[in-house]
């Protein structure tokens, strides 16, 4: 069986060259993932990585809590700002049938940006 060689605008670092990741385009953008979000913190704050990530747990599970209860929202001023929001009760449609479906009501997440953060995306 003879295997397809890719033409040369196919081939990565050529020009016409686009990589896809789970069917979406590349656009040359990575992740942090948590651990390197942790030895990030550890470096700016001159921590220990186990005290960066105990900061960061704490954050996250003290979010969590006050969105949960839904009565007020977390701010963090010029940064994020995260609050529980209703979802009302709706009827979509079944992609593979066409059936209407009842989807009850619920609730969600809600995350702002705050103007530091939009600066800081513009690149200012």
């Amino acid at each position: 069986m003879r295997t397809r060689v890719p033409a040369l605008s196919e081939r990565p670092g050529s020009i016409g060259f686009v990589s896809r990741l789970n069917g979406k385009k590349n656009t040359g953008v990575t992740h942090m993932n948590r651990t390197e979000l942790v030895a990030a913190l550890a470096d700016r704050a001159s921590v220990s990585r186990k005290d960066a990530d105990a900061v960061l747990a704490a954050f996250a599970e003290t979010v969590g809590e006050v969105v949960a209860k839904g009565d007020e929202k977390v701010t963090i001023p010029g940064f994020l700002t995260f609050e529980r929001t209703h979802r009302a009760a709706r009827t979509a449609r079944n992609p593979q049938t066409g059936d209407p479906i009842e989807i009850p009501a619920g609730y969600s997440v809600k995350v702002s940006a705050g103007s530091k953060l939009k600066e800081a995306a513009k690149g200012q």
